[in-house]
């Protein structure tokens, strides 16, 4: 009921940040090309520090 309340970690921040980024970066890519590659460079950089954080996570 009160999910709303709890802390997302800085990983689930950064998926939510991708996946809003790709969403636009899509949408856009029907109107301007050069906004969606701009956009779909940035989600990769968030990309690469999910992957970052994801591997440091492993044991």
């Amino acid at each position: 009921m009160f999910s709303w309340f709890k802390n997302r970690t800085e990983l689930q921040k950064l998926q939510h940040d991708y996946c809003k980024m790709m969403k636009n970066a899509y949408k856009l890519a029907l109107t301007d090309k050069k906004k969606s590659d701009q956009l779909h460079e940035k989600a990769n950089e968030i990309l690469s520090r999910i992957k970052k954080i994801e591997s440091s996570a492993i044991f």
